[in-house]
């Protein structure tokens, strides 16, 4: 019993020894830690990935280790492919030259031979440190080089791997000289050209004793007979310019005065007929017989189809000024359409317009304005505008609904970018300029008219360049960066190292 008590306590004593080992071993561990600055750390750290890349390449050019890099955070390197440490973001390999000891990939130092001015917070770059630090986050500060300040003055360009360009999917597109149009679409409706409309009347008493057009809707040609009529008053002045002409030629030998009241008396009686709207081949034809007409023939002064007829015109008794047929041309249409008053600087008499109708479907048809309301209308804000639209085969009619398309020209001939390469902050407008091999620059530029997609350059761009149209908001992010960068570089004199930040400088994200 007593030996089981004894060998229980050794082991008891045993385990608090092992336990005593293991405490003082951390307790060294923590000890080395806390000697070592963490400006050490990183310094070794960063030493040792360098190294690494350094010494990847055999002397020869013969193979190397790959390795990898973060496309959005370059200045990581790992061994290994993996997620970024910073963003999480997929790592990808470095370029071959790079890693050979040759060119940088873009935005990595390569060591050696660059002089490191300071170190800048990832998040903010107006936060700076003389040596290598993490910011409060745990992010490493990034090294800035002495020649970044480089191009300071003219501007900050942002340099990307051809590579990790296309997988950005960075689109870029020419800078042109084009019209600017902005296409105004809206809707209406077909009418009868109100200046292409005739009314048949008389303007004597009579009676209609015979009709040659009896429906609505008949086409009619100009000079084609629509009715016969008897008026006393026509045949009266019939004879009348038949005795005149006789009188006048009892008196061919007669003196030259009583010529001159004969012959008046003929031209005066072939006036009354004229102001009755007798046609010159009737009374040409009176003159050749030298028989009055009973009834004179009444022709359509114009040609087109028959929209209105006076119901049981013959037989009728009709009395001067009353409408007896309504006849509209329509080898031309009216077109009544609205537009708002803030598109009307674009429109004016004479501008041209695309029309589609359903009930032709795939035709278009063309269009002019031919007036302008002066008016806006106070309810809907805005104004009628009738359009002349060409109808030679007859096909269109009143009453149908159309669509139609302006296309007025707001700039000829101006230097144009499509209007997604614009960045729009609201109080100025950037574009970032492709400057060719992997190189991206942001211009402010200044905007004019904008429509179908373009948007007009007054100043900032010319033609021929190129801007981006695609992923051009992840270019100025970087490149807004840089600038920041520049500034600061810029605002240094000298070889004089940048303060160390203050102690209660934050964190701003």
């Amino acid at each position: 019993m007593s030996a089981e008590l004894s060998n229980g306590g050794g082991s008891h004593r045993l385990g608090r020894t092992l336990t005593a080992l293991v405490w003082a071993l951390a307790g060294a561990i923590v000890a080395v830690l806390v000697v070592l600055d963490p400006f050490d750390l990183h310094t070794l750290d960063s030493r040792w990935r360098h190294d690494a890349a350094a010494t990847s390449a055999t002397p020869d050019g013969g193979e190397h280790e790959q390795l990898w890099s973060c496309s959005m955070h370059p200045w990581v390197l790992e061994d290994e492919p993996g997620p970024c440490p910073i963003c999480g973001m997929a790592m990808v390999p470095v370029a071959e030259e790079t890693a050979a000891g040759g060119a940088a990939a873009p935005g990595r130092g390569t060591g050696g031979d660059r002089e490191i001015r300071f170190y800048r917070n990832p998040m903010d770059p107006t936060i700076t440190s003389p040596v290598p630090m993490k910011d409060s986050m745990g992010m490493d500060y990034v090294p800035v080089y002495a020649d970044e300040a480089a191009g300071a003055a003219a501007g900050p360009v942002v340099t990307i791997d051809p590579a990790i360009v296309q997988n950005m999917n960075v689109v870029t597109a020419a800078v042109e000289r084009r019209n600017v149009t902005n296409e105004i679409r809206t809707v209406g409706f077909l009418d009868y050209d109100q200046e292409r409309m005739v009314t048949v009347t008389t303007k004597y008493a009579g009676f209609v004793e015979r009709v040659y057009v009896n429906y609505v809707g008949e086409p009619v040609r100009r000079g084609q007979p629509l009715f016969e009529i008897y008026a006393p008053e026509l045949v009266q002045t019939q004879q009348e310019l038949l005795s005149a002409i006789a009188f006048a030629r009892r008196l061919e030998g007669a003196p030259e005065e009583a010529r001159q009241r004969a012959e008046s008396l003929v031209e005066a009686g072939r006036a009354r007929l004229a102001y009755w709207d007798i046609g010159e081949d009737q009374v040409r034809r009176l003159v050749e017989d030298g028989i009055v007409a009973r009834t004179l023939t009444v022709t359509a002064p114009s040609g087109g189809v028959v929209m209105q007829r006076m119901p049981a015109l013959e037989g009728m008794s009709v009395q001067p000024g009353m409408q007896l047929f309504h006849i509209a041309d329509l080898s031309y249409l009216w077109l009544s359409v609205e537009v708002f008053e803030d598109q009307l600087p674009w429109l004016r008499e004479g501008s041209a317009a695309t029309i589609e109708l359903s009930y032709f479907p795939g035709e278009t048809f063309t269009g002019e304005v031919r007036f302008v309301e002066p008016q806006v209308n106070e309810a809907t804000r805005t104004v009628d505008l009738r359009l002349e639209v060409p109808n030679p085969d007859g096909r269109l009619r009143a009453g149908m609904y159309a669509t139609v398309r302006f296309a007025p020209v707001m700039a000829a001939e101006t230097v144009t970018v499509p209007s997604l390469a614009v960045l729009r902050t609201g109080e100025r407008n950037v574009v970032i300029a492709a400057l060719g091999e992997g190189r991206f620059a942001p211009r402010e530029v200044t905007l004019g008219a904008e429509g179908g997609g373009l948007v007009q350059v007054l100043s900032g761009l010319e033609a021929g360049e190129r801007v981006v149209t695609s992923s051009q908001f992840l270019l100025d992010s970087e490149s807004n960066l840089r600038e920041a960068i520049q500034k600061l570089l810029a605002s240094r004199t000298g070889d004089a190292e940048p303060e160390p930040p203050s102690p209660d400088q934050g964190h701003q994200h």
